[in-house]
């Protein structure tokens, strides 16, 4: 397929090695990488090591399926470029391309935050998806420009902070009260492949105990589940 492969591409203020070394270290790339779950060391392992391919002196990793990233120093910080793999001819894993897409917009926002704002401090993650035709964002009145602070009522709870990131069908938002945490929305409208469309929401805490994590998990499911029912609920 002749269709331009897409690049990612996101300025960190840190040095390029330890931005090499957050893509080559399990440990740290466990908290950056996605969200908590059963399986995330062995999707770690997979997607960064058992079918990855690293040159240190170039700071250049193919990772599973070709996406290739290449780490270089730039203004006094680093630049990420992510190169997505070729399109290609098998329809079933063309279905899945933009997804993939807006996985890696997300991850490296979650690396950059990692490494700009805690980097060396564990994370504590919650996640929920589901179809929906208004995005998050919009329900939540979230229309800040990047770099600007904002106020809102997050689902029953006054927060603060900063956009850290927007993309076409992304927004990432520092949450102090969440001990400096991250919310990462996404939303993709209704189309072919996804006639109810789809969102997601990802949520970084720090600092949190246990029972502050769980009074905001319960809060979000009963807002999420009336919004954004599975996949499998909507169709």
């Amino acid at each position: 397929m002749s269709e331009q492969t897409p690049q990612i591409v996101v300025t960190v203020a840190a040095p390029v090695e330890a931005v090499w070394d957050a893509l080559r270290d399990k440990e740290k790339i466990r908290h950056w990488h996605g969200w908590e779950f059963d399986g995330l060391d062995a999707e770690v392992e997979l997607i960064y090591f058992t079918e990855a391919t690293a040159d240190s002196e170039t700071r250049t990793l193919e990772v599973q399926g070709g996406d290739r990233f290449v780490v270089e120093p730039f203004e006094g910080g680093s630049r990420i470029t992510l190169t997505r793999a070729p399109h290609a001819d098998d329809s079933e894993w063309e279905a899945y391309y933009d997804d993939i897409t807006e996985g890696w917009i997300t991850f490296i926002q979650q690396l950059r935050f990692a490494l700009e704002r805690h980097p060396s401090e564990s994370r504590r993650t919650r996640f929920y998806s589901g179809a929906g035709k208004v995005g998050p964002a919009e329900q939540l009145g979230l229309d800040a420009a990047a770099g600007t602070p904002y106020q809102a009522d997050l689902v029953g709870e006054s927060v603060t902070g900063h956009v850290w990131f927007r993309s076409e069908h992304q927004v990432g938002l520092t949450v102090d009260q969440w001990g400096d945490g991250l919310l990462v929305l996404s939303h993709i409208g209704p189309s072919d492949q996804k006639p109810d469309g789809a969102a997601m929401a990802v949520l970084t805490f720090y600092g949190l105990d246990d029972p502050a994590r769980e009074q905001i998990d319960k809060r979000w499911q009963d807002w999420w589940s009336a919004r954004y029912p599975s996949n499998e609920e909507a169709s």
